[in-house]
């Protein structure tokens, strides 16, 4: 396998304070401490308890000096700030993301892991004038609506959840002088309207609730010569007069026209409609109409015997008691809420989910999608394709085309530039893979040579850059602890030229562990500041390698990995989880020991289970279901079976802590049927 590393209790070894994991590759384990050197080989079982007690030993040391300094250093970013559905910021304390996201409007806070609703800005009531408002009417408490409302004329303040107005004042009666009106001249009593109306000569008050003519000030002398004057108004109805009659008095003609639905009162002088007798107000309900009224409040009165109510006027909604919030996925309507704590927590089982205000603001989406990169581990172009072809959903792929050659900066190079162009074409970016032979011997002449690392740089570059390719993928491994500053500081003159040439850079970085991290090549929380993605190896907890039996990557080990890693600060969005399409099965002998073990391919382990019969039991330590048979050779052999079942628990994993994506190692050791539901996981 391409990962032979040790996260646990044994891959490393310690020179000069540094610590460097070790490689399955090695014959041997060396742990060198000090000066002295103590040496076994993984072939003499009979030193293999004295060896794993000097590891504990140093183990417990590092506890004592590591341990503390990397938990006080804990950078891990836990809140989240949205505006909106758009996320802002991330801080490491509720205090923090509130107090910055005060600074905007329709904000909230949520706790990343979960995404559980910490605070919101978001108003609770809003000031309607007559179906008008806008975001400048929206308020968090009813006293400032209410402070607001009180100096407009016509207001009603809705309760964003709940069902209608909380309080209300509607136009009730209109002033006309003549057939002559004006939008001021609307009044919620007759008794204003009286009051107003008395200012003018020959001012009548017309009931909007019943379309009635209720009160004027004309005498009854001038009453009758109006009639006798040259007849002004017409009814129409569907445009054509009605009974031939005009009339002087526009009282009659409204009379007459309010006796026919639908008609028209018209001043034949101007041409003007100044009267009409045809209810304003429109229930809807579930979009078509269901009934008409003059005024609004028999058309309110109506519309609360109905669920999903609306009273329409002009194309302005005036009333409602369909919810404020709608949940969405996708373009399909899921159900309405009036309450966000329950919208959100509805849409929140839906994938491609949204909650969308009335007003059309989508204040939560789940609409994310991971990012999936896949490794080829190897460079030739057939495989690959073949690879490629079984994937459903993959956003990267990492052929293996350079590898460090020699100290003095050269390397080898496989690339194909018919693949990188076929992968362009068809929207997956390609990000190839540059390894280091695992050498570390090598890797740290060619890290102490500002010269070769030029060379390097500048020619691997030019080539991606040729290639037209996405970036690169840098997995340099089983360093020596005390190149880890310089192997920081190559990785920053790597990236610097790829970014200059337009192209991204992810490192590629063991799980580790934070007791030994510190003493590693590896600096993650410098990495994560100058590559552009960090994935974290979540595999080969144990390795060839190993004292004993266990799972290439349990549940429990991988989560913690992943919370590590957010402990160093790396940004979620800069960080994908690697997870394994293959496990170990190794072969025990009578009195329990470890004979040696192999790698399996995924995709075989049915085969394998169907054809020795093999019997399995669900581990809840490692989350995966433990496998056994007796083998012709006499041994037992054992394994922690890979499913598709355990790895949507790593998706899962990537999801629950909002991490960028998933990196699969590697394309080729799966079933092709997993990929339908990688695809729905996504």
């Amino acid at each position: 396998m391409r990962r032979n590393r040790r996260a646990g209790a044994l891959g490393f070894f310690i020179e000069n304070g540094r610590m460097t994991a070790t490689s399955s590759r090695l014959a041997r384990l060396t742990l060198y401490i000090g000066r002295g050197v103590l040496d076994s080989h993984m072939q003499n079982r009979s030193k293999w308890t004295s060896v794993i007690a000097a590891t504990l030993a140093v183990q417990a040391g590092l506890a004592a000096f590591a341990a503390p300094d990397a938990l006080a250093a804990d950078g891990t970013k836990n809140y989240r700030v949205y505006q909106n559905d758009k996320p802002l910021r991330d801080f490491q304390t509720s205090a923090g993301a509130i107090a910055y996201a005060k600074g905007f409007a329709y904000a909230h806070v949520e706790r990343i892991t979960g995404r559980q609703w910490v605070w919101d800005d978001f108003p609770r009531y809003k000031v309607y004038e007559n179906g008008i408002s806008s975001p400048g009417r929206e308020f968090r408490t009813l006293r400032e609506a209410e402070q607001f409302a009180a100096k407009t004329r016509f207001a009603q303040i809705r309760d964003l959840e709940a069902p209608g107005f909380l309080e209300s004042k509607f136009p009730h009666f209109q002033v006309y002088q003549g057939d002559k009106s004006v939008a001021s001249w609307s009044f919620a009593t007759l008794a204003e309207a009286k009051k107003a109306a008395g200012a003018y000569a020959g001012a009548h008050i017309i009931d909007l609730s019943t379309n009635q003519w209720v009160w004027d000030n004309i005498s009854d002398a001038r009453a009758a010569a109006l009639r006798q004057s040259a007849p002004t108004y017409g009814v129409v109805k569907d445009g054509v007069p009605v009974g031939g009659k005009a009339y002087g008095f526009l009282l009659d003609a409204e009379r007459a026209a309010n006796g026919l639905a639908g008609a028209t009162v018209v001043n034949n002088a101007t041409g003007q409609v100044v009267h009409r007798n045809a209810p304003t107000f429109t229930v809807m309900q579930s979009g078509p109409a269901v009934a008409s009224f003059f005024g609004i409040d028999g058309a309110i009165a109506y519309a609360k015997k109905l669920a999903g109510a609306t009273v329409m006027k002009d194309g302005l909604s005036w009333w409602t008691n369909v919810p404020y919030l709608t949940a969405f996925q996708g373009n399909a309507l899921l159900r309405t809420f009036n309450a966000r704590k329950s919208a959100v927590a509805y849409a929140a089982g839906y994938k491609n989910a949204s909650v969308v205000t009335a007003d059309g603001r989508t204040i939560w989406s789940n609409a994310k999608t991971l990012t999936y990169l896949g490794w080829n581990g190897v460079a030739d172009t057939d495989t690959v394709l073949a690879q490629l072809g079984r994937t459903q959903g993959l956003n990267i792929d990492s052929p293996s085309w350079f590898e460090l050659a020699a100290a003095d900066g050269s390397f080898t190079d496989d690339s194909d530039p018919g693949l990188a162009a076929s992968l362009r074409a068809s929207g997956i970016k390609l990000t190839p893979l540059v390894s280091n032979r695992f050498d570390a011997k090598l890797t740290s002449a060619f890290l102490r040579d500002p010269a070769a690392q030029a060379t390097f740089i500048a020619k691997l570059v030019a080539r991606l850059a040729q290639l037209n390719v996405a970036g690169v993928n840098v997995d340099f491994e089983g360093l020596a602890g005390g190149d880890r500053a310089r192997y920081t500081s190559f990785v920053r003159s790597l990236t610097s030229a790829a970014h200059k040439a337009g192209l991204t850079v992810s490192i590629d970085l063991p799980r580790g562990d934070v007791l030994w991290d510190a003493q590693t090549a590896y600096d993650q929380a410098a990495l994560a500041g100058i590559a552009d993605m960090i994935v974290l190896m979540a595999y080969d907890q144990h390795w060839e390698g190993s004292d004993q039996a266990g799972s290439v990557a349990d549940l429990a080990w991988t989560e913690e990995g992943v919370r590590q890693f957010l402990a160093y600060g790396i940004p979620r969005g800069k960080l994908m989880l690697g997870i394994p399409f293959y496990v170990r099965e190794w072969r025990v002998n009578a009195a329990g020991g470890i004979v040696d073990s192999k790698a399996l391919l995924m995709k075989s382990l049915g085969a394998l289970i169907r054809s020795t019969g093999a019997s399995g039991v669900f581990d809840a330590a490692s989350g995966q279901t433990k496998y056994r048979y007796a083998g012709s050779d006499g041994y037992t052999h054992v394994f922690w079976s890979e499913t598709a079942e355990t790895v949507k628990a790593r998706v899962a994993i990537a999801k629950k802590y909002d991490l960028a994506g998933v990196a699969a190692w590697r394309l080729g050791f799966e079933q092709t049927e997993l990929w339908p539901l990688l695809l729905q996981l996504k």
